[in-house]
């Protein structure tokens, strides 16, 4: 599924992105131009960066 329509940017590429390294959507839109456009998909970035810091500090 698409996280930004924009750039055609999927689940699984934000996915990849953050477990490369990325913590900041700003990190998230430099690496795949996610959130560079419109920005609607920005909360859903964070969203998912955060269940990422969630599940690694379990």
């Amino acid at each position: 599924m698409y996280v930004c329509v924009c750039r055609a940017v999927t689940e699984n590429e934000v996915h990849d992105c953050i477990a490369s390294g990325a913590r900041t959507a700003r990190q998230v839109r430099d690496t795949t131009g996610a959130g560079g456009d419109c920005a609607s998909c920005v909360r859903k970035i964070c969203a998912m960066l955060k269940r990422s810091e969630e599940l690694t500090t379990a």
